[in-house]
């Protein structure tokens, strides 16, 4: 099953707060994604272009095998 990217696909990093490392990497619609609120406070969201998104996923594809969706 592929996952829709439109123009209310968000594109996302989530970081742990405490060890200040990716733990997540992904994209979903900015519907699923409780308005932009982060509710775990030690996780920080950070927004990505799609773009910077895939480039970064480009960039770290082996790296990133290990915490991406699939």
């Amino acid at each position: 099953m592929s996952r829709i990217e439109n123009d209310d696909t968000r594109y996302f990093l989530e970081i742990d707060l405490g060890s200040l490392k990716i733990i997540r990497c992904s994209f979903d619609q900015k519907q699923n994604l409780d308005n932009g609120r982060q509710n775990n406070l030690t996780v920080h969201r950070l927004f990505l272009t799609k773009g910077q998104y895939n480039k970064f996923v480009q960039r770290c594809e082996n790296e990133l095998k290990s915490i991406m969706d699939t």
